[in-house]
């Protein structure tokens, strides 16, 4: 299975920087965490340095996410990885005061958009069918064990190196991931204005063929038509993410992270309320992540692939249903089984997700919407974590994320149902179905 993936070269040195800086990063967010606390002593500042990681990437790849439509795919990814690599050496530097500090690890969390916008938009390119869906899989499960990593290893490093030597670390990441991307990958991934657009080469993919893969649809139209100026790409990708069903209900399902995520910023707070200790606390942030491994491994490995479109509604909705049994305060193992039950069907979903929202926009202006919604992912999940604290001071910590997991619930029903509309329409009539 994977082994497949990996023989695609490009792929290959793709993923590898990839997992390079996501280590990179879970350490500069554990590092962050430790300098703002011990310069400030101040929970909120340390929360909002958590919180800047994340916010930011919404107007990096909804405003530059058209970059990666217009420039080489491969070298939008290069310019972003050294470009982050200089601002956050200079986070490094001891002193910088902290005003100055939250502004690079702004700019450094803005052009996370492009770099995102640009990579989602090439994967398609390098690989199609069963082995795209695999490597979303893979990049899912690495991303995930980057996680497990930082949250076991996070803190011992930090402590042995300090946060500067931590921040020049996830530094010496970015770089070594744009030397892997620049002398591995040689599908460029060009593109330049066409002047109309048409279909992708190759098999169909299996699920449904939405509207804006319609060459002659509003949405092809919107995103041919814009690619006069950048104000016009961030415009018609905005339409096209809002304005296309299948497009927005992927949107939809995707943003779910934002309640999904609640536990993981509130594990601590969470520990307490079920009366564990710190040992504790490590393990609820790690359920998660360990599920979402897991969740990766058994969609790419077990689920048919012409199953999976029609299951992704549902197990959207369902990853919420586990955190319900963290309000009435379960014991730590039952927390524990819960959180990594929602972690691996939010994982297995989202995979899903990324891949059929691919399908369903046109090459030509992919990056711009993959970057809009991706963007959209990384931003509600730091925006749900600040609003589930501020809530947690109000109810606790507990009927909080059992709120979260039925908020999760409640918006995703609506847009599965919308989802498995679309599927229906795609479906080939009896007559068709015959000849």
């Amino acid at each position: 299975m994977f082994r497949s993936v990996l023989a695609v070269a490009d792929f290959r040195w793709l993923w590898a920087g990839e997992a390079l800086s996501q280590a990179g990063d879970q350490l500069a967010r554990v590092a962050l965490a430790v300098l703002v606390f011990q310069r400030t002593s101040s929970p909120a500042l340390t929360a909002l340095s958590y919180a800047l990681t994340f916010v930011p990437t919404l107007i990096g790849g909804a405003l530059l996410g058209w970059v990666a439509d217009r420039v080489a795919r491969r070298t939008v990814m290069v310019v972003c990885d050294l470009s982050r690599a200089l601002l956050v050496a200079a986070m490094a530097v001891p002193g910088m005061p902290l005003p100055v500090l939250y502004l690079l690890l702004v700019a450094v969390t803005l052009l996370g958009g492009p770099f995102r916008a640009a990579q989602q938009a090439l994967l398609p390119d390098l690989l199609s069918g069963e082995l795209y869906v695999s490597a979303l899989a893979l990049r899912g499960m690495t991303i995930q064990s980057a996680q497990l990593a930082g949250f076991a290893c996070g803190g011992v490093l930090v402590a042995a190196l300090t946060p500067y030597w931590a921040l020049v670390v996830d530094a010496l990441t970015f770089v070594a991931s744009a030397l892997l991307v620049r002398t591995g990958v040689h599908h460029p991934a060009a593109i330049s204005p066409p002047s109309s657009w048409a279909p992708p080469s190759g098999p169909p993919p299996a699920g449904p063929r939405p509207s804006s893969s319609n060459p002659h649809s509003s949405a092809a139209r919107s995103l041919r038509a814009s690619r006069r100026s950048a104000a016009g790409s961030v415009r018609a990708g905005v339409r096209v993410v809002f304005g296309d069903p299948a497009v927005r209900a992927l949107a939809v399902l995707s943003w779910l992270a934002g309640f999904y995520v609640v536990p993981e910023g509130l594990a601590a707070p969470y520990a307490a309320a079920i009366g564990t200790g710190t040992v504790g606390v490590g393990l609820l942030m790690a359920a998660d992540p360990a599920g979402s491994v897991l969740g990766a491994f058994v969609l790419a490995r077990w689920i048919p692939e012409h199953l999976r479109p029609r299951l992704l509604g549902l197990l959207a909705v369902l990853a919420g249903l586990p955190l319900l049994v963290c309000a009435v305060q379960p014991s730590l193992l039952v927390s524990l089984a819960a959180l990594a039950l929602s972690g691996a069907l939010a994982q297995a979903y989202q995979t899903q997700d990324t891949a059929s929202l691919a399908r369903a926009v046109p090459s030509a202006g992919r990056a711009q919407v993959m970057g809009i919604v991706v963007s959209g992912l990384v931003t509600v999940q730091g925006v749900g974590v600040m609003v589930a604290g501020l809530l947690a001071d109000l109810i606790g910590t507990p009927l909080t994320i059992g709120l979260a997991g039925l908020s999760g619930i409640a918006v995703g029903v609506p847009a599965a149902l919308s989802w498995h509309r679309v599927m229906r329409r795609s479906e080939p009539g009896p007559r068709e179905s015959n000849r």
